[in-house]
């Protein structure tokens, strides 16, 4: 019997317009044997008859397929018993505002994969957009320190550049960017505003995408302590852009001063370390926070620390917050925003924000959704991993017991609720319901 699947039409933001799957890879399915329903959407970067062409049956109902593939988390109201769904469902740390969906999807006794845990054997994730996110939340970022200058009546060749969203293609905002790369590199930046260093932290996918973006300007890479040096001795030549990638042991360090960093114990045993990055933060002109974080660490950015920042000499102009964890490792950052109202001016000394462009204090953009800025792209790189495991899950009997499901074992480590009830290695969820 032939089995079907169903890409659903994305309805958690107005601006969402990823899908999992594109139209290559629903060909692919089909070709494969598999009925692919499509849920028809006027928003949706791939157009309904983009799909069509490509095999697929476009409806408004795909309640008749057994396996059903999303993006954003979906409606409570959404799910069927004993069907199985596929989406980023943001439960796994026990995040407050989901937990009635992950009671739902209990109740109604669904089968759940997560993409964030689809591993190799060594942990890694393979399914994942955070690259996209580096490269949309890079390109915003300096958008909006162009336009942050602009209202503080400082000219820089970053003006024109337009967020991530209002590019046809990811090939047209580089084109932007080396636009002014080249006007940066034979005029500088504005003294008033330079110089210009870009400080990242991490060094995973989210963090390459970023520098991806910022290799386009005219960059020289400097580590944290040359970033120091740089400072005290004014080496900075303001026809370039600087670079800094801050790692763990950049940001944090141990308590007792008498023992060394070291990265295992510091994830294992966060509570023994603080916050060291405050040394390196006075420094840099756009941070871009990229780097994984929860409660458990030491924050990256305190409220404390920027009032005391803001009433001395400084070089902080824009936070691009693509972690964006609100009050998290950023504390400032007190929601994601949207792309349709993307960044806020925080007031330090008022700790309160602002949106839009105008007022005293920090710069911060911190959209939720931004590989959605960038979606024919980042909907196609993500179904070139995901497609390869798609007829495998739909053929597979979810009746089976646990450890007797034939079903990849990249995807079986990411299976949550099994029949409505969390598997071995998310057992732990529980907790969260009965807290």
């Amino acid at each position: 019997m032939k089995k079907t699947v169903a890409i659903r039409h994305e309805d958690k933001y107005k601006m969402e317009r990823r899908a999992a799957l594109a139209p290559k890879h629903v060909k692919q399915l089909v070709e494969q044997g598999i009925e692919v329903l499509v849920e028809s959407s006027a928003k949706r970067v791939f157009s309904d008859e983009e799909y069509r062409a490509a095999g697929a049956i476009l409806t408004s109902d795909i309640s008749s397929a057994s396996l059903i593939i999303g993006v954003k988390e979906m409606p409570l109201d959404y799910f069927q018993t004993h069907k199985t769904y596929i989406f980023f469902s943001h439960t796994i740390k026990g995040q407050a505002y989901n937990m009635p969906l992950l009671q739902n999807m209990v109740d109604h006794q669904i089968n759940l994969f997560d993409y964030e845990k689809v591993t190799n054997e060594q942990g890694k994730r393979l399914i994942f957009f955070g690259y996209y996110a580096g490269l949309a939340g890079m390109i915003n970022s300096l958008w909006a320190y162009g336009q942050r200058m602009d209202k503080l009546g400082i000219a820089t060749c970053f003006k024109e550049i337009k967020q991530a969203h209002q590019y046809y293609s990811l090939v047209e905002a580089k084109q932007a960017i080396r636009k002014a790369s080249l006007l940066l590199a034979e005029n500088g930046i504005n003294p008033t505003a330079g110089p210009l260093v870009i400080g990242i932290t991490g060094y995973g996918n989210v963090s390459k995408g970023a520098q991806e973006i910022a290799a386009l300007l005219p960059i020289e890479e400097i580590s944290p302590n040359e970033l120091i040096v740089y400072s005290k001795e004014n080496k900075f030549d303001l026809r370039k852009v600087y670079k800094v990638v801050f790692k763990e042991s950049d940001i944090s360090m141990p308590i007792d001063k008498n023992v060394p960093f070291e990265l295992q114990d510091y994830y294992a045993f966060p509570e023994k370390y603080e916050n060291q990055f405050e040394h390196f933060l006075p420094h840099i002109s756009i941070l871009m926070n990229c780097m994984y974080w929860d409660k458990r660490f030491p924050r990256i950015v305190t409220k404390d620390f920027l009032e005391q920042l803001f009433e001395t000499p400084h070089r902080l102009r824009v936070i691009g917050d693509v972690t964006c964890d609100p009050n998290g490792s950023i504390e400032a950052t007190h929601i994601g925003t949207t792309i349709v109202d993307p960044v806020f001016v925080y007031n330090p000394k008022t700790r309160k924000p602002k949106m839009g462009f105008e007022g005293d204090g920090l710069q911060i953009m911190a959209v939720e959704i931004l590989p959605s800025e960038l979606p024919r792209e980042s909907s196609e790189a993500f179904g070139d991993i995901l497609v390869n495991y798609v007829k495998q899950l739909a053929e597979a009997n979810y009746a089976a017991p646990y450890n007797d499901l034939a079903i990849p074992a990249e995807f079986k480590r990411a299976l949550i609720l099994h029949n409505g009830k969390f598997t071995p290695d998310f057992t732990y969820m529980n907790d969260f319901l009965n807290a």
